[in-house]
């Protein structure tokens, strides 16, 4: 479910080979012991590697000696600030391209091809990128054939749409799109290749120097997406910036982990890689058209301008997912496979991360929720005024869309792949025909509405009863989300209240936010203990 929209620049597209491309950030699978019978699971235990023993010159690196907490809390803080360094750069670029070099027709034909791109990134290497991260021993025996296998799909993808583009372009209603869907495109084969060095940094809790790669990443593809966009390239300029920035980032891969760009074949490990990684690539691909169906109804249905509108509101709905969630979830699925043989420990560990993840997001989502109109307005030009009202609705869901992400990485590390891959089916299947009617009878407004709808009545319960399956009950849920909901409801009070009397002025807006934000830190003081990990865990009823 992890998905970057048509973002405020190039760099922030062009860094889908920073991240696991997923929706899912490389997720754990190993069981719990504590999932009851009625529970759906999956028929068999994943596979072990057919291969023989590594011999000792071939062994896996030693793990450091710090305990596995205190590494995944100095992996989520280099995440957090490699997150937040990139994402202001975005933000900085995208403002100068809305307001200086490109329209919302621009945006619009870039928002097609990034969501093209965003579903074949969800599969184009079959999900087995994900075996270097959770597999145990040694992952140098498999990862060729892992290379290989990523490799020769993602190329294939390629070559498939390459020939589509033209109709894929048409029927979305924008024909000019064909040669941003070309070049853009080139992404998939560059990911592909790179999911095997990524894996491995992502194995090691090697934050660091991921930030290292993504600093690189988006300087080159910032500066190229600016200069062509200056040059009046329009949506291609996002297309080549994004493909530098991948190479620079493939390189980066290479260089921080040596050793790992190897292509080989053994055919058991392939077909045990193939059981493990085709269900994690079916719920991955379903999760993406989930989140970006959207953009193909709402350009084909209400064409590339209105299109541009609702991406730059989705843009901004994404700003605490992408700041917040991507940092959380690049270390999420790793801490929460390793207490995975612990039910207490890991309904503890998850209840807390959703505990500082909400904590995070919600200040952030009633803010530009309250305060959308002048707050576009006042960002990035009175061009944009009409995404201001598709966007608190879409702030609704990006604070849905955390909350699912992580219990998403809960429950893979859990085994429900199976469950999770009906989930992803029936939010599709639902979210379709609702998304349609909305589209045609309210625009860009009922198709946010639309949006959230499905996600709250339908995909929320789901996620709850699935997490209760697995040991995390409802009183862990509601431990970590009751202070930050009673501040947003706080805010969002405090904000509806002051703006109606004291108008919306640039001076106006900034006194209420201020306001706002402190009435939401006095509502969270209490969950402080928690937040840090120091306040016992709820009675068991």
């Amino acid at each position: 479910m992890n998905r970057a929209r048509a973002t405020d620049t190039a760099a922030n597209d062009a860094a889908a080979v920073n991240a696991p491309s997923t929706p899912a950030a490389p997720e754990a699978t190993r069981r719990s012991r504590r999932i009851p019978s009625w529970a759906v699971r999956d028929p068999e235990p994943l596979p072990p590697l057919a291969v023989p023993a590594p011999e000792p010159a071939a062994a896996e690196p030693d793990l450091p000696a710090a305990p596995l907490g205190r590494r995944v809390r100095s992996a989520a803080r280099w995440s957090l600030i490699n997150t937040m360094v990139m994402r202001l750069g975005n933000f900085a670029t995208g403002i100068i391209l809305a307001r200086f070099a490109l329209g919302p027709a621009a945006w619009g034909v870039y928002g097609i091809a990034q969501t093209v791109l965003l579903v074949l990134l969800s599969a184009n290497e079959l999900g087995v990128g994900l075996a270097i991260v959770r597999w145990d021993g040694d992952p140098r025996r498999f990862a060729p054939t892992v290379l290989t296998l990523s490799a020769l799909s993602s190329g294939a993808l390629y070559v498939a749409i390459f020939a589509a583009a033209p109709a894929v372009a048409h029927s979305l209603g924008s024909p000019e799109a064909t040669g941003v869907l070309r070049v853009m495109c080139l992404c998939v084969v560059l990911d592909g290749i790179a999911q095997v060095p990524a894996g491995f940094l992502t194995r090691e809790f090697a934050q660091g120097r991921r930030m290292v790669i993504d600093a690189l990443n988006f300087v080159l593809s910032t500066a190229v997406t600016l200069l062509l966009a200056f040059q009046g390239m329009g949506a291609m300029s996002f297309a080549w910036g994004a493909v530098v920035g991948n190479v620079a980032a493939l390189l980066g891969f290479c260089l921080a982990a040596p050793g790992t760009l190897r292509f080989g074949w053994d055919t058991r490990q392939a077909r045990a890689l193939l059981r493990f990684g085709l269900p994690l690539a079916g719920a991955s691909l379903l999760a993406l058209g989930v989140v970006n169906v959207d953009t193909l109804v709402v350009g084909s249905t209400l064409g590339k301008v209105e299109l541009g509108f609702y991406v730059l509101a989705f843009n901004i709905s994404s700003w605490p997912v992408r700041i917040i969630s991507e940092a959380a979830r690049r270390v999420s699925f790793a801490g929460f496979s390793r207490l995975a043989d612990s039910a207490q420990g890991l309904a503890r560990g998850f209840s807390r991360a959703l505990g500082v993840v909400i904590t995070g997001t919600v200040p952030i989502c009633v803010l530009l929720a309250g305060l959308s109109r002048p707050v576009v307005d006042l960002i990035y030009g009175d061009e944009w005024v009409p995404a201001a009202k598709a966007l608190p609705w879409l702030m609704g869901l990006g604070l849905i869309r955390i909350g699912c992400e992580l219990a998403y990485d809960c429950l893979v590390a859990l085994g429900r792949r199976r469950s999770l891959i009906g989930v992803q089916g029936l939010w599709l299947v639902a979210l379709i025909p609702v998304l349609i009617v909305a589209a045609r009878t309210h625009g860009i407004v009922g198709v946010s509405q639309g949006h959230c709808l499905v996600a709250a009545g339908l995909v929320v319960p789901f996620f709850l009863l699935a997490l209760r399956g697995g040991g995390i009950g409802l009183r862990w849920i509601a431990r970590a989300c009751a202070w930050p909901f009673l501040g947003g409801a706080v805010m969002t009070v405090t904000i509806l209240s002051l703006e109606r009397r004291y108008g919306d002025g640039r001076a106006a807006v900034f006194a209420i936010g201020a306001v706002a934000l402190a009435m939401y830190a006095v509502c969270v003081l209490p969950s402080r203990a928690f937040l840090r990990g120091s306040a016992p865990p709820p009675k068991t009823p």
